[in-house]
């Protein structure tokens, strides 16, 4: 069923990075029950193949189309969007959902593993945004939006040594999604720049960032009521449902039982 305020987004074209699980599944899907047409990359794309034929047998009005990328590597992000400006037109919405934890401290991390989250937390981000503005910018697009799915790491530190790098990348989003909000203001464009901060969500994060401690990291879910990738989706949709004349700047959301 369509949202009120998301009738002027059908047929458009989204893109949704890290689209083949957790947060950027549940954005795809619902985008993809919105009647966008959404290209939902990631380094393996067999999760959002499986996922494009569910949204196509439960009838949803939008299209999924699966795109193979390493976003570790600006030449396979740049073959994307020109892959898409030649099939699809280009983007209109760019959801940067990608990330990466590593168990990288600062006192005894890997300068390899730093530079793993750097590149895809920040770097593909930037690249990703660059793009997509031009994308709009050389089609006169002056209505689309970008949402960068952050954290709330990136707006607090938590005494957990292993995630201070990750912190520190996601600190990095909060300051570009302002910075870029002032640079479309200033190119007197009226594209929105939206950041989603949330807490603890229950996906697969935890199991990768304790990639040798399954029982720590389950733990992380078990002892509160965590958020849904479904609840981070809804609020991609609430931002770019809201009227073009408003800017949501953050959104803040963190499971009620959370204590930071």
């Amino acid at each position: 069923m369509a949202r009120a305020g998301m009738e002027r987004w059908r047929d458009r074209l989204a893109l949704v990075t890290g689209a083949s699980a957790g947060i950027g599944a549940a954005v795809a899907r619902a985008l993809v029950q919105q009647g966008l047409k959404v290209v939902g990359c990631a380094r393996t794309v067999g999760n959002i193949e499986e996922l494009a034929a569910e949204c196509k047998s439960a009838g949803y009005p939008g299209t999924l189309i699966p795109f193979r990328c390493d976003l570790s590597n600006e030449e396979d992000i740049l073959s994307m969007f020109s892959a898409i400006r030649c099939q699809h037109g280009g983007v209109d919405i760019c959801i940067n959902n990608a990330g990466l934890a590593r168990t990288d401290t600062l006192l005894s991390g890997s300068t390899s593993g730093w530079k793993d989250m750097f590149n895809v937390n920040v770097l593909a981000l930037c690249i990703c945004t660059r793009e997509a503005y031009q994308s709009m910018k050389e089609r006169k697009v002056d209505d689309g939006h970008i949402i960068h799915i952050n954290s709330m790491s990136g707006h607090r530190v938590v005494p957990l040594s292993v995630a201070h790098f990750y912190s520190a990348t996601k600190y990095a989003v909060t300051s570009l999604t302002e910075g870029l909000r002032q640079e479309l203001r200033e190119a007197q464009t009226h594209i929105r720049a939206t950041c989603i901060s949330p807490g603890v969500v229950e996906t697969q994060f935890a199991f990768r960032l304790y990639d040798k401690d399954s029982e720590k990291a389950a733990a992380i879910y078990e002892h509160i009521k965590c958020l849904k990738p479904e609840d981070v989706a809804e609020a991609v949709i609430y931002a770019l449902s809201t009227p073009p004349h408003v800017q949501i700047g953050d959104i803040q959301m963190r499971p009620t039982e959370q204590e930071t």
